[in-house]
């Protein structure tokens, strides 16, 4: 029996701090006519969340699973089945091929920044070339994190440190509508991966690292790599049968192996070879088959020049903007090669020893 580590969480709120909490939503002095509707709400989910209702609305979930008599999410199953459908849609020979083009940055001019992003503009002369090549290119703008009402991807809450199998696929945390942590883009972010047979990056440098949007996709896929298909298997978050199910012997399915991938990343000081590799090396840890030296592309863009005119550095520098169409070219080669079953053959799948 291995011993299950206590003592970090704090307390549960009080009645009054999650009354603050909750009102803080309703500061607009135009809710004042509403009070009493706003108090009636907070008493309700003060119930929800004093009685941790994470989901309000399950179901048995019947034949296939570990426990069948088990009360599943409804949001969850709803995700599973769309992932399944997904899965079965990338899987079809005849069908289109897909990229999913992503746009890293967090700014756009639909709020604070004013301005659009330079990995915006890059994501669109990607998706020139995917679209002539015959590729069906879906357009995911993490920067809508920060410009859309209500718009959120929740933190990963590190289930797999506790133990993989905890780890579910899809993700089971959210939504928790006892916490408040609901409207999760991920349910419909992880159909988009799996539907895609390759995913192309293109995104700026933060302070030597991903910005934070793009993080917060990353941290979620984590149940991807080695996360449990079956939430009945561990009654949901029990770490006990978690940490049970691992070491009997956990095979760590890799859930979106065998896509395809490349990055554009792009800084004006530094951190974008560091950055670059490693979103390289999480790509191919996950099981994604890197579609060649020109796919992997770092560049600096007025490289110690001012802020304000490195749209106009872009704009002068014709290479880079050809450089990162080389990137979607030689994805979009890839995912030919790939599902043909060329590529695979010149990378031929081994065993790995050591599968965490």
């Amino acid at each position: 029996m291995i011993l299950i580590r206590k003592g970090q969480a704090p307390a549960p709120l009080e009645r009054a701090e999650f009354g603050t909490r909750f009102r803080a939503s309703f500061h607009d002095p135009a809710f004042r006519l509403e009070d009493q509707a706003i108090a009636r709400l907070e008493e309700i989910a003060w119930q929800a969340y004093a009685e941790g209702r994470k989901a309000p609305f399950t179901q048995k979930a019947g034949p296939g699973y570990a426990d069948p008599d088990y009360d599943l999410s409804i949001d969850w199953i709803a995700t599973k089945q769309r992932l399944e459908e997904a899965q079965r849609r990338w899987a079809e020979p005849a069908g289109p091929s897909r990229v999913l083009l992503i746009c890293g940055s967090a700014r756009n001019d639909g709020t604070c920044p004013g301005e659009i992003s330079k990995s915006f503009r890059l994501v669109g002369l990607c998706r020139e070339v995917l679209e002539h090549a015959g590729i069906e290119p879906d357009v995911l703008d993490l920067s809508l994190l920060t410009s859309d009402y209500g718009r959120k991807i929740h933190p990963c809450k590190g289930c797999a440190s506790t133990a993989m199998p905890l780890c579910h696929w899809p993700c089971s945390c959210y939504p928790n509508h006892a916490l408040n942590q609901t409207n999760d883009w991920m349910a419909e972010i992880y159909e988009r991966w799996t539907a895609a047979h390759a995913v192309l990056i293109v995104s700026p440098v933060y302070w030597y690292q991903s910005p934070s949007p793009l993080k917060l996709m990353i941290d979620r896929l984590v149940c991807a790599d080695g996360g449990n298909p079956d939430p009945t298997s561990t009654s949901g978050k029990k770490a006990g049968k978690a940490k049970e199910l691992e070491m009997a012997g956990w095979g760590y399915p890799q859930h979106l192996a065998e896509r395809a991938y490349g990055l554009v990343i792009h800084g004006d000081v530094a951190g974008i070879e560091s950055s670059r590799r490693a979103l390289s090396d999480w790509l191919d840890w996950m099981g994604f088959i890197d579609a060649g030296v020109q796919a992997r592309l770092d560049r600096y863009i007025g490289y110690f020049e001012p802020y304000a005119t490195s749209h106009e550095a872009l704009d002068r520098d014709a290479a880079m903007q050809e450089e990162a169409r080389n990137v979607a070219r030689a994805v979009a080669n890839a995912v030919v090669e790939l599902r043909s079953g060329r590529l695979q053959a010149a990378q031929p799948r081994l065993s790995r020893p050591r599968l965490k």
